[in-house]
């Protein structure tokens, strides 16, 4: 039986920067845990994103933000992993250096440095991040969970030298065509998954998970019933048991309504 579903946000249930669900997922989502069924929303976004998203629901959902290095539930955070504070900061030098926009995140708050203020609108009423700007990200004195780099397009390639150097010291994720996220070694979306299953006595056989990217691949690991949109990544599509629709027709919610119209938990 299927007690634990667990989707990505952007380009799974959402296109990049959007932050409309369709209208009929939380009545969805309310019914199957009235079934038994736990809800997951795991992104690289941040935990008070993830609540406005999925503001009809929010306290009947558990958030995997910022990669899986935030995991909580309405109100709390339930596990933070954090980062060693120094090499946020030569992260941060490199990320400069590099041409690349750095941020960084505590646990309830995203940093920026001053500047552009269309970047800034964007990130505050496109992705709904709490966002503080700052003279230099540096200088922020709280807990580190997250650094980012931003590119308007080909952060890949422009990150694989950063990729290279840090791979022992960070866990780093390639989301999109955007951001590079790097948090604490060990962080993934799919060992905050295993952390949420011991938790609730889940196995990954009664998991269900959808994603898109490869910073996705580890979470549909931890699921038996894992499943790759149609738009997602050919890795990701490798890595998944099933396929199901593109994001912008509603591939997870389709497969999320047949739970509830058919019974197919088993």
């Amino acid at each position: 039986m299927i007690k634990l579903i667990v989707s990505d946000i952007d380009g799974t249930l959402l296109e990049d920067g959007n932050n409309m669900l369709n209208p009929e997922l939380p009545e969805v989502i309310l019914r199957l845990r009235n079934q038994g069924m736990q809800f997951a929303a795991a992104s690289g976004r941040q935990w008070v994103s993830i609540e406005k998203t999925f503001d009809r629901v929010k306290e009947k959902i558990f958030y995997l933000s910022d990669n899986g290095a935030y995991v909580g539930i309405h109100g709390r955070n339930l596990f933070l992993n954090t980062i060693e504070p120094e090499v946020v900061r030569q992260m941060v030098r490199d990320i400069r250096n590099a041409g690349l926009i750095p941020l960084v995140s505590g646990p309830d708050v995203l940093y920026i440095d001053q500047g552009s203020e269309e970047f800034y609108d964007w990130l505050v009423n496109g992705y709904q991040f709490c966002v503080q700007r700052v003279e230099d990200v540096m200088q922020v004195e709280e807990p580190y969970i997250k650094v980012s780099a931003y590119r308007k397009t080909g952060i890949d390639a422009a990150s694989r030298e950063l990729r290279e150097k840090y791979q022992g010291d960070l866990k780093i994720a390639i989301s999109g065509d955007m951001w590079m996220d790097c948090m604490a070694s060990g962080v993934s979306k799919g060992e905050a998954v295993r952390l949420l299953q011991e938790s609730l006595g889940i196995s990954p056989r009664e998991t269900i998970a959808f994603g898109d990217q490869m910073n996705d691949i580890e979470m549909l690991q931890q699921a038996y019933y894992s499943f790759a949109v149609g738009n997602a990544r050919p890795e990701v599509k490798a890595a998944a048991r099933f396929q199901t629709d593109v994001n912008v027709r509603d591939g997870v919610l389709k497969v999320l309504k047949l739970l509830t119209e058919d019974g197919c938990t088993d």
